[in-house]
């Protein structure tokens, strides 16, 4: 398999590194302090196509293939994890479902406002009593003529207080179990849906987190994303290409903190000499290398196999899984030996490696937990 870029991949990450480097590192710390959200910055990704990756060009996007859309993510949660995982969801959860499943004319309504970056999609299927057993959840979605009213409450949803368009899945046939899961693109503005207080978050604080609620929320038949009870296969196959970006996130938050870590280690003096000339410090930093190395090639490989899916209509659960699964946990484990390196100042906010250790975490957690990755590929390699 050659492993090497091509010239658009080589593009891609050029662009994006010169954006995170230039307009994102420098204010990546004091709105993780404030816990504000980069929207500014979101509108210049937007001029630079990054909110269309996943878009086909004739709905205004840009569909690059999946290893430029990684690229992309980590090096943008190189510098921002926050922005990272903004970028991830509205290109994955929010649009992949669309792109993949909707009709031609939910794609030509919803799709061009969501590849300029004039809206921005999230998505809905964690409940406050529901996150790993999502086929467990309690929103129904009741048709009522040519409308469906939705009642329910939704939990730990990314970018939702300036979200456009949330993906919401809810049950049209509780008889059914996950068989009566159905998804709908509900709008921001509509009567019935508000979203809940910010959650005050240990990471990725720039990324706002909200519940949302429904009360007798209307929404037309004409947003139904899909068929009656597809609901689940729809969520399923949008979290594959989640997990894609996750890792991608994961992969990003990495690098960072390893950088951090090998120019502080280079140096800070102990003992007369760069604390890197001791080998305790040497084989941390090898131990680091080798699993963001290792991540890299899994995260990539997912996306090969995201877009071989794509051409072939199968499916790609195991290596997405894998990816999320072992980057997030590198990503962990990174960070944390990128702090232990920094010693007393690691635990500073002055230094970026304190943000990335917080940032971090969060990727063994959303859009299924390491515990649910190791459950997906142990499903996948027993059949």
């Amino acid at each position: 398999m050659d492993l090497e870029l091509n010239e658009e991949q080589e593009m891609i990450r050029k662009m994006a590194r010169e954006f995170a480097q230039n307009e994102l590192a420098p204010v990546a710390a004091e709105l993780d302090e404030k816990g504000e959200p980069p929207l500014a910055n979101l509108k210049k990704m937007a001029e630079l196509g990054f909110m269309g990756l996943a878009i086909p060009e004739e709905y205004g996007g840009i569909e690059t293939d999946s290893v430029s859309y990684v690229i992309a993510v980590e090096e943008i949660s190189r510098a921002c994890a926050s922005t990272g995982v903004i970028l991830a969801v509205h290109n994955s959860l929010g649009s992949y479902g669309l792109v993949t499943f909707g009709t031609e004319e939910q794609k030509r309504k919803f799709l061009p406002p969501l590849a300029s970056g004039e809206w921005i999609s999230t998505y809905g299927l964690t409940e406050p009593e529901t996150g790993s057993d999502a086929a467990s959840i309690k929103t129904r979605a009741v048709l009522d003529g040519d409308e469906y009213v939705i009642n329910g409450t939704k939990q730990f949803i990314t970018s939702a207080p300036f979200a456009h368009l949330v993906v919401v899945f809810a049950v049209t046939d509780p008889d059914r179990g996950h068989r009566g899961i159905s998804a709908f693109l509900v709008e921001k503005g509509t009567p019935g849906f508000a979203v809940g207080r910010e959650e005050n978050k240990m990471g990725i604080r720039a990324a706002s987190t909200c519940g949302l609620s429904f009360e007798d929320c209307r929404v037309p038949v004409f947003n139904r994303l899909g068929e009656e009870g597809e609901g689940f296969q729809i969520a399923m196959s949008s979290l594959d290409a989640g997990r894609v970006g996750i890792a991608a996130q994961a992969l990003g938050i990495a690098q960072g903190a390893y950088e951090a870590a090998l120019a502080y280690a280079k140096e800070r003096h102990a003992f007369g000499q760069p604390i890197a000339e001791f080998q305790g410090i040497q084989w941390m930093l090898a131990d680091m290398a080798t699993r963001i190395e290792a991540a890299r090639l899994l995260t990539y490989q997912s996306a090969l196999a995201k877009d071989r899916a794509k051409k072939t209509g199968g499916r790609y659960s195991k290596e997405a899984a894998m990816a999320k699964l072992f980057a997030s946990e590198a990503a962990v484990w990174v960070t944390h030996k990128a702090v232990q390196i920094y010693g007393g100042y690691g635990y500073i906010k002055e230094y970026a490696v304190e943000r990335y250790y917080r940032d971090a975490k969060i990727t063994e957690i959303y859009e299924g937990t390491s515990e649910i990755q190791r459950v997906v590929i142990a499903n996948q390699i027993l059949r």
